[in-house]
Parts: structure tokens; C-alpha cells; sequence
């Protein structure tokens, strides 16, 4: 049985705070986690709804750090749904909102747009503070890690081993231009003991001129990222992770419903929900199995048509869903 983490960061937007000031959370929580638009919500609620149609489980990795300007209870608008359906949440944290909290920064002045930024001792405060503020705000004790960004490094998962959380999944082996700076490299695909955690990469299929390309909603189609679970269970691959983000299915701007994506969404829920060898998994209940050693795990070759029929429909969605 190959299982399949759907995972989602879950997150309000800092670059709005920065635009509009301190005061937009209703309209940052309408527009970045309810995603609702006069066509219909296809945010949080709306993934929820589907995963409960098809049966699935998903890992909503929710940012705390939103807290530092408005309190709890803004982030407990985000977990209590999640919690009430029976899906995952874990821990996510964009250090961005360090340069908007002024005073509740506890860090005092320090800032920085990465985690990795930070030496040791700041990282294990930083994650300490968000994994206690989203258990305050209703979550359980979470016992895995994705830095916003994916911009964690070696020391990120040093204090993540310190705190006692098993498991990071920051490493992206498809982008090589990423913001991660864990010692891994595009051939470590499987999840492998690492600086004391598990480290569980974003999964990847290959892509034309022997490069990969990362199992993103947005980067793959459901055609694409279906036959890549295919591929995964047809080679006895444990665990097969793919990503997402809460407010992935809107447009650019975030004020309308991007419909290739949402048919994609929905396309990849009912193919997942109809595959035997297949289910999905949350880390709260089954997380993934360590590799023995560091290598490379088998991926969906690539094939000249399904790439063909993404260029087409991301250059539709593009010209329909990518202005600003």
C-alpha cells in the first residue's frame, strides 16, 4: 500500500498585511483561507467538503505567526474546521510576519524572510513559539514541520530534533532554485533520517531534458500527478507526497475561481479515491517510514504527450487566471 500525503499550507498573507496594513484580517482570511469570491468559497471549507466527498485525508500545515498580530483566535478560525472533519494539522511558519509584529516580535528586533536565517538558538525560539501558539489556538501537539518558503536548512531540523518534532518536509528536490538549504540534493526523493528527523521531500516526477518537475497542484496536472502515484505504488514506493496551498484554486489576484485548477483538484480527488494500492495518510495517524540510506527513489518518466497537454492548459490558465 503506497500512502499518499495530500499536504496544504495553510496560511494568511503577510505580503496583504504589508499592502493594507494591520487591520485587513477579515478580508485576508476571506480572501487567503476562505478563498470566497461571488462565484463561490474554494478555499479551506471547500477542499474539506471534497476530501469528505471522496474519502481522503489531508495534512493542512497551518502558520501560526499571523497570530503575533491578531491573537489566537485568528488562527483558531483556521483549525477548528479542519479538526471538526478529521484531517491533520501541523506546523508551518513564515518568518515573514516578524517584520510586521513590532513589539510581539519574540525575537525583539530580529527578523528575517526565512527560518534558515536565523542561527540555532533563534530557530528552536521561533519554532517553539509557533508550535505552542497553535496548540493554544486548538491544534494538538504537532509533530511535523514545514518551513514557509521550504527555506529551512540543517539547523532548522537540528531544532526541530531539540523540540521533539519527528518530522520536516522542506526539502523539494524538483526546484533547484528554492529557498531550502537542507543538505540534500535532487537524487534524496524518499524520506531518509536526517540531522535527527525524518525528512520527507515534496515528491517529483521527470521532466523533459532529464530535469524533474514537483508534485504541486500548480506545476503538474491531475493526469500527471495521478499517473506519478501510479508510478510510486507500481514500484513498491512507501509514500508518495504532493503539495499544495489554501489558496491555491483562485486566480493571481485572489478574486476569482481559477476553474482549470479546481477541475485539476477535482479530477485528482476522484482519480485518488478510485485507485486499489492507494491511500491517503496524515502524519498525526500513519506518517511516512525513513528510507534505510540516502538515494534516489524511481520517478514517473516523462512522457512527451502528458507534458504537451500541461504547456496547453497552463498557458490557458495563465492567459485566463494569471493577471494581477
Amino acid at each position: 500500500m503506497t500512502q499518499v500525503y495530500i499536504t496544504i499550507d495553510t496560511e494568511y498573507s503577510a505580503g496583504m498585511v504589508a499592502r493594507l496594513g494591520g487591520d485587513c484580517r477579515a478580508e485576508n482570511f476571506r480572501r487567503s483561507i476562505a478563498c470566497a469570491t461571488p462565484e463561490g468559497e474554494v478555499g479551506v471549507r471547500y477542499q474539506l467538503d471534497t476530501f469528505d466527498r471522496f474519502g481522503l485525508k489531508a495534512v493542512f500545515f497551518v502558520d501560526p505567526m499571523p497570530a503575533l498580530l491578531w491573537g489566537t483566535g485568528a488562527i483558531g478560525d483556521i483549525v477548528e474546521p479542519i479538526l471538526a472533519r478529521g484531517h491533520d494539522v501541523q506546523l508551518h511558519l513564515h518568518t515573514e510576519w516578524l517584520d510586521l509584529a513590532g513589539p510581539a516580535n519574540p525575537l525583539g528586533r530580529r527578523i528575517g524572510r526565512n527560518i534558515k536565517d536565523f542561527p540555532f538558538d533563534d530557530q528552536c525560539l521561533l519554532i517553539d513559539h509557533a508550535r505552542a501558539t497553535l496548540v493554544a489556538a486548538g491544534a494538538a501537539p504537532p509533530v511535523a514541520f514545514r518551513a514557509g518558503n521550504y527555506g529551512a536548512n540543517d539547523d532548522t531540523l537540528r531544532a526541530l530534533a531539540a523540540l521533539g518534532l519527528a518530522y520536516d518536509t522542506s526539502h523539494v528536490p524538483a526546484v533547484s532554485g528554492s529557498d531550502c538549504a537542507i543538505s540534500l540534493g535532487p537524487d534524496d526523493r524518499q524520506p531518509v533520517s536526517h540531522c535527527g528527523v525524518t525528512e520527507v521531500p515534496v515528491g517529483a516526477i521527470a521532466a523533459r531534458g532529464g530535469g524533474l518537475r514537483h508534485a504541486q497542484l500548480t506545476a503538474v496536472t491531475s493526469r500527471e500527478m495521478l499517473a506519478a502515484i501510479g508510478h510510486a505504488g507500481s514500484a513498491g514506493i512507501d509514500s508518495f507526497s504532493m503539495v499544495s496551498h489554501s489558496f491555491e484554486l483562485l486566480s493571481r489576484d485572489r478574486r476569482r475561481i481559477n476553474r482549470i485548477l479546481v477541475r485539476r483538484f477535482e479530477r485528482l480527488c476522484a482519480g485518488l479515491a478510485a485507485m486499489e494500492g492507494i491511500s491517503t495518510a496524515t502524519y498525526a495517524q500513519d506518517p511516512p517510514r525513513a528510507a534505510g540510506a540516502h538515494g534516489k527513489q524511481p520517478v514517473l518518466p516523462h512522457s512527451a504527450m502528458r507534458t504537451g497537454l500541461r504547456v496547453m492548459e497552463q498557458a490557458v490558465a495563465n492567459l485566463l487566471y494569471g493577471r494581477r
